[in-house]
């Protein structure tokens, strides 16, 4: 089994929680969680790659590593958390990197692609999809519209962090049934208390407009990077209209597949997901 050490890296002026296996001389590949998650969420996937020879740093974002925890909102945007990923590869000494992201990872994966493309070799995105072909099935698809209502919720102030934490946090944990008890104890102890909570929503708040609107989005069209995405035909929350409208904007090496399973696919399929996400790292290293 690797060995899995949580190492600290000072970025943008903060200080992350890291996750890291493998040996440093090997290929670099950088691991985005989503919400509401922490990097824990990787720990199988960082076994397996570190196993096969890559060299694995899964940080806890901005919001969740308690030392990278700014209040104002707008520190939030996509381009912040964009910079971040950047910086922590400049601080492991990263040229360039494989990247892996899910949920709102994806999200900012698919920044760091849009906006540094020559630091990215490959990437896969699991659930989210292209952020135009997902902004646009948000506004524009009804069943997307629907699926999305919940990031309107999450706009409204205090209140959701008061109706997810109530009760011992039993909407939280409910969200988290495909966890293990170990990695629900994670997420408590990061978000599942107001400040990591909040900190953990400012992700949507700082970012709704733009989806909603539309706005920024030229600014991801086209992708070159060799790109991967995984989608669970069960997801709650990603309908199939931005993930299939995703190929018109990959004008590189492009592949999707998809999964019996919902959001939570790491947990839920880990097999499915790891052969092929494999499989196209070692294409690319």
């Amino acid at each position: 089994m690797a060995q899995i050490e949580i190492v600290k890296k000072d970025v943008n002026g903060f200080t992350f929680k890291c996750r890291v296996a493998g040996d440093p001389s090997g290929e670099p590949v950088i691991l985005l969680h989503g919400f509401p998650e922490t990097s824990h969420m990787w720990i199988p996937l960082l076994e397996r790659l570190s196993e096969n020879g890559y060299y694995c740093i899964a940080p806890d974002q901005r919001g969740y590593s308690p030392q990278a925890r700014p209040t104002d909102v707008k520190a939030y945007e996509i381009e912040e958390l964009v910079s971040d990923v950047v910086g922590l590869a400049d601080a492991c000494g990263f040229k360039q990197f494989q990247l892996i992201g899910h949920d709102w990872g994806s999200a900012v994966g698919w920044g760091v692609v849009a906006y540094h493309p020559d630091r990215v070799k490959s990437w896969t995105a699991l659930s989210v999809p292209h952020l135009k072909a997902f902004s646009d099935a948000v506004r524009f698809d009804k069943k997307q519209k629907k699926m999305s209502q919940y990031m309107g919720f999450f706009q409204l102030r205090g209140i959701p962090e008061w109706f997810m934490l109530r009760k011992d946090r039993k909407m939280l944990r409910g969200t988290w049934r495909s966890s293990s008890e170990e990695e629900k104890q994670d997420y408590l102890d990061v978000i599942g208390n107001k400040p990591g909570l909040k900190a953990a929503l400012a992700w949507y708040r700082a970012n709704y407009k733009v989806l909603k609107k539309g706005q920024k989005m030229d600014n991801y069209l086209e992708v070159k990077t060799p790109t991967l995405l995984l989608w669970g035909k069960k997801d709650f929350a990603i309908g199939p209209v931005g993930v299939e409208g995703t190929a018109q904007y990959m004008k590189g090496e492009y592949k999707r597949v998809d999964i019996e399973a919902s959001h939570w696919l790491i947990q839920e399929a880990f097999e499915e997901c790891a052969a092929p996400i494999l499989q196209h790292l070692n294409k690319y290293r």
